[in-house]
C-alpha cells in the first residue's frame, strides 16, 4: 500500500457480519493470512480459526467470540490484498463501525494486531457482561427520520445507538424500554421494525461498566499515532493522535455511532470511492443508501480479491 489514494477510504465492519466459513478460503490461498488465524489463536489461547470456519453459529455470535473473529477476517483480508498484484492502494481515509474502528487501527499502525486481538476479546467480554448485568437490547428503526427517532427515545428512555443511514437507525435501550419504544416507533410510523441479536444495549449508557472496564485493558497497551486519519464513530470526524484515539475507543462503547455522518464527512473531503474489508456487505448497503453516487468494493474472500480494480 505504497501509493496513496486521495478518493479512496477503507471501511471496516462490526459485530453482526460474522458468518460461520468466513475466511477458510483466505486461510488456504494466502499464507500470510493464515499467519493471521494462526496468530490469533496464539494470542488468545483458543481455536479461533475453528470457530470461524466451522462454527457452531451461536458460539460464534456471542460477543466475546464475534469481536475478535471479525477482526481476525478483517485482517486476514488485508493481509491476502498484499498478495494480490499490486495490492491495494493507499486510502485518505479509514473508519470502522463499532467494533471496526479496531480493524482500522491494525490497518493504521496504531496496534499490532495481537494486541488489537485480545483487546476485542476483552471488549467482547466486558460488553457481553454488561448486557447481563442489566439485560437490554437493540432494534433498528426503518422509516422515522432522526428527530422522529429522537422523540421516541425521549418518550421511552431508549438511546440513539447507531445513526447508520437516512433510513435505518438503531436504538438500544433495557428490555423493557425497547419493547415500549418499538411500539412507540410503531404508531409514529416506522415503515419497519427489526430487534437485533445482540446480548446487550450497546452504545448505550447500559455500557459504562464496559467502558470503565475497557479503559483499565487499553491503559496496558502502548498505542501509537495513526498513519491515517481514522474517521470515528463518536464524532465523524479524522483523529490521529494516540491519545485521542483511546478516549474514542472508550467514548464508542456508550454513545452514537455516527456512521451516517462519517460516510457523509469522507465524501465532503473527496472521498468518491469506499472498500469494505472483512465479511459481509452490510456497509456496502448503508454507504449506497447514504450517497448514491459512491462507488463501494468488497475484500471478503479470495474471489473478491481477484476482481478488485482500484
Amino acid at each position: 500500500m505504497a501509493e496513496q489514494r486521495g478518493n479512496l477510504a477503507y471501511v471496516f465492519p462490526g459485530q453482526g457480519s460474522q458468518r460461520v466459513g468466513m475466511g477458510r478460503d483466505l486461510y488456504d490461498t494466502f499464507i500470510p493470512a493464515r499467519e493471521v488465524f494462526e496468530e490469533a489463536d496464539d494470542a488468545l489461547g483458543l481455536p479461533l480459526s475453528r470457530l470461524c470456519f466451522e462454527g457452531p453459529a451461536e458460539e460464534l455470535a456471542q460477543t466475546i467470540n464475534a469481536q475478535p473473529a471479525i477482526l481476525t477476517v478483517s485482517v486476514a483480508c488485508l493481509k491476502g490484498a498484499s498478495c494480490i498484484a499490486g495490492g491495494l492502494l493507499f486510502p485518505a481515509f479509514m473508519a470502522g463501525h463499532s467494533l471496526g474502528e479496531y480493524t482500522a487501527l491494525v490497518a493504521s499502525g496504531v496496534l499490532d494486531f495481537k494486541e488489537a486481538v485480545q483487546l476485542t476479546r476483552q471488549r467482547g467480554r466486558l460488553m457481553q457482561e454488561a448486557g447481563e448485568r442489566v439485560p437490554g437490547g437493540m432494534a433498528a428503526i426503518i422509516g422515522l427520520d432522526e428527530l422522529s427517532v429522537e422523540a421516541v427515545c425521549q418518550e421511552t428512555g431508549a438511546q440513539i445507538a447507531n445513526l447508520n443511514s437516512p433510513s435505518q437507525i438503531v436504538i438500544g435501550g433495557s428490555r423493557e424500554t425497547l419493547v415500549r419504544a418499538m411500539d412507540l416507533a410503531r404508531a409514529m410510523g416506522a415503515r419497519r421494525i427489526v430487534p437485533l441479536n445482540v446480548s446487550g444495549a450497546f452504545h448505550s449508557n447500559l455500557m459504562q461498566p464496559a467502558a470503565e472496564g475497557m479503559a483499565q485493558e487499553i491503559s496496558q497497551f502502548n498505542f501509537r499515532d495513526s498513519s491515517v486519519p481514522i474517521v470515528v464513530n463518536s464524532t465523524a470526524r479524522p483523529v490521529t493522535d494516540a491519545a485521542e484515539i483511546k478516549q474514542e475507543l472508550l467514548l464508542q462503547l456508550s454513545s452514537c455511532v455516527q456512521w451516517q455522518k462519517s460516510v457523509e464527512y469522507m465524501v465532503s473531503a473527496g472521498v468518491s470511492t469506499f472498500v469494505e474489508i472483512g465479511p459481509g456487505q452490510v456497509l456496502n448497503g448503508l454507504i449506497k443508501r447514504i450517497n448514491q453516487e459512491a462507488q463501494i468494493l468488497n475484500v471478503e474472500d479470495t474471489s473478491s480479491l481477484r476482481v478488485m480494480s482500484i
